[in-house]
């Protein structure tokens, strides 16, 4: 069995001084992706002026997860995931200085930005199927939905953390302040990933290996309602929802012309909304009902805020309306990793997790279809446009769900 050890008394959360470890990892990474990503965003704005550049840039950060999610499940089956983090948190503070070298030098340039997210994907492209699948393992069993909640309650809250910090840094530090810190804290983070105690069994890689073993992933979803529905979900919060992060310099500056800080502020409202969400499950426990459905609904709740903010074009509005769709991403964070691990076959958490990070990564196509829609349209009413298709591509995943629960009844009756 691949687990890494728990160290102390595992009959409580902290007990796991590795999962302390990991848990703080987590935190750091998401929190400096999201300063990342709205430093540059307001960079390329300042830059072109382009809505569509800004989305492009976004993007690229998540581009990877698209073409190599699957594939990262069976990395982390064939490498030690301990040190696919620590590498890939180097990478990232690697990444980040050669940023903050080309700002000091006068070099600068949008494209720069564009090709520093991708090698910050190819990082991001790891994280479910090597450091989340470590989380639930680095505590003892029935300890491991807490942990996947507060890991899902931590990213939520350094969703908030990292765009008020970015946009702060950019506006008192400017760009290369911002990505000095990111570097800094991000070694400080691959430190911290060196001191995690793991066993692993690693196997023999192999292109065709690979490709197999992706097969087996896809045959095991093919005959699991559940894990078709999580990866319709995902791929509906991400194509759709998740694509309104790369308008959020746009609105805050095209549309409601305020201060960089304050665009922080905007970027934080539905992470803030996820935080309290999240606080709210972990005091009163997940709703009532099937885990999909769960899923859905959460994911339903922020695309039905996303497509009414056209209607309430200020500010604080747009903050408020996002905030409460936050509570709804509270909702389909916590399900999405759980149901994940208790739907896959042991042996195969990882491949379908990496699965789950290649429908994730459809939301650097939606970020380029938000650009663009914005380009034409404005920012604004590109926001309920993807909140109106986002809805109707859930109706598509909820009537599968109810024909294939509707065939399993009748072959039982």
């Amino acid at each position: 069995m691949q687990r890494a050890i728990p160290g102390g008394n595992t009959d409580r959360l902290f007990g796991s001084a590795d999962f302390v470890r990991l848990w703080t990892v987590g935190g750091l990474a998401n929190a400096l992706r999201w300063l990342e990503v709205l430093a540059a965003s307001l960079f390329t704005l300042d830059a072109t002026g382009s809505e569509l550049a800004v989305a492009a840039v976004a993007a690229a950060r998540s581009l990877p997860l698209l073409f190599m999610g699957g594939l990262a499940g069976v990395l982390a089956d064939a490498l030690d995931r301990k040190y696919i983090i620590v590498g890939g948190m180097l990478l990232t503070a690697a990444s980040s200085a050669t940023i903050v070298v080309l700002a000091f030098a006068g070099v600068l340039a949008p494209w720069h930005l564009f090709v520093g997210s991708l090698v910050s994907g190819l990082v991001y492209g790891t994280e479910m199927s090597a450091r989340r699948r470590m989380v639930g393992e680095s505590v003892a069993t029935p300890l491991v939905p807490r942990a996947v909640a507060l890991d899902s309650l931590t990213s939520s809250a350094s969703r908030v953390v990292g765009p008020l910090a970015g946009g702060a840094a950019y506006q008192w530090l400017g760009l290369p302040g911002a990505f000095l810190g990111s570097a800094v804290l991000s070694l400080l983070a691959a430190w911290l990933a060196t001191r995690v105690r793991h066993r692993q069994t690693t196997r023999k890689l192999s292109a065709g290996a690979m490709f197999a073993d992706l097969g087996e992933a896809l045959a095991v979803v093919r005959v699991t309602p559940v894990l078709i529905g999580l990866l319709g979900v995902t791929v509906a919060q991400n194509l759709f929802g998740f694509a309104y992060s790369s308008l959020v310099a746009p609105v805050g500056r095209d549309v409601f012309g305020v201060s960089a800080a304050m665009v922080g502020v905007l970027a934080a409202a539905e992470p803030a909304g996820a935080t309290l969400g999240g606080m709210l499950l972990a005091a009163i426990g997940q709703p009532p009902g099937r885990p999909i459905w769960l899923l859905l609904g959460g994911a339903a709740t922020f695309l039905a805020m996303m497509a009414v903010i056209p209607f309430a074009p200020w500010f604080w509005a747009c903050c408020a309306l996002l905030t409460a769709g936050g509570f709804g991403i509270a909702l389909y964070s916590n399900v999405q990793t759980t149901l994940a691990l208790a739907e896959a076959p042991m042996a195969m958490r990882s491949r379908v997790m990496g699965l789950v990070t290649s429908a994730v990564g459809t939301w650097p196509l939606g970020m380029l279809t938000a650009g663009w829609l914005a380009d034409r349209i404005g920012p604004l009413w590109a926001l309920g446009a993807l909140g109106i298709s986002g809805l109707a591509w859930l109706s598509g995943v909820g009537a599968f769900l109810v024909r294939r629960s509707r065939g399993i009844d009748q072959r039982i009756s």
